[in-house]
């Protein structure tokens, strides 16, 4: 069944309201009757499963079969933290990580990023980043939507990793795949997860020792160097194999 996400303002009675965009694209993009079933999520801790009830030109009203609880999300919390890449890699990164369980991402500019943006571009291209978030919500049958949160400066980010109970940094001097395997392993029972990447060009030394420093554990993903826009995914994906049940 297809998913929308709704808030719970628009729950009434044992009736969910589905209004905005969703209307337009469950009428004439899904083609779908009255009779035809929808999970409407609140995009927390709940997902309806609902029949499709009534019609207005912009309004559809659904009714409440039954509840159910988010089983599509991973038991952790992970955040992505993203050096800042070049070009439209980053509409892609938040895509794939959104698919694979993360739960937020924030972008973070770094020593060695190429791009540079101020604050009016950088609210516009993180607003289009969120419209991308919630499409690949709904595709992957998310039970959130996953935040972009507005660009940081990694300086900003290096104290609010400390409270992160087990914070990744794949790094490529870090120690072979063993200790890694170990490393991964220990991520099991963990409530909340941060996984930080650099940028193209990689973290500058002292930006390693300050994550050191701040409680990052480094860890090598093979032999082979990874670009910025596959080393969050192959993390994502190590992790969701490795914690979900």
């Amino acid at each position: 069944m297809y998913r929308f996400f709704i808030k719970e303002e628009q729950i009434h009675d044992g009736l969910i309201e589905i209004c905005g965009s969703d209307v337009n694209h469950i009428k004439n993009v899904l083609r779908m009757k009255t009779g035809d079933k929808v999970y409407l999520s609140n995009g927390s801790d709940l997902e309806y499963e609902c029949s499709l009830l009534e019609w207005t030109d912009d309004t559809i009203l659904a009714k409440i079969e039954d509840v159910h609880g988010m089983e599509t999300e991973l038991p952790v919390k992970i955040t992505l933290y993203q050096g800042l890449p070049k070009g439209d890699k980053m509409e892609m990164i938040v895509q794939k990580a959104v698919e694979l369980g993360v739960a937020e991402i924030v972008p973070v500019a770094m020593k060695r990023c190429v791009v540079k943006l101020d604050a009016k571009k950088a609210a516009k291209k993180v607003s289009r980043w969120n419209t991308i978030a919630l499409s690949a919500a709904k595709q992957a049958k998310r039970g959130i939507i996953p935040e972009v949160r507005e660009v940081r400066n990694f300086k900003d980010i290096l104290e609010e990793v400390q409270d992160t109970e087990f914070m990744l940094v794949p790094y490529e001097e870090a120690k072979g795949m063993q200790a890694s395997k170990e490393l991964i392993s220990q991520a099991k029972g963990k409530k909340s997860i941060g996984i930080i990447i650099g940028p193209e060009g990689g973290f500058e030394k002292e930006e390693i020792e300050q994550l050191k420093a701040a409680g990052g554990q480094t860890m090598s993903l093979g032999k082979r160097i990874l670009r910025t826009e596959t080393a969050g995914m192959t993390v994502l994906s190590i992790l969701m194999f490795t914690i979900e049940e």
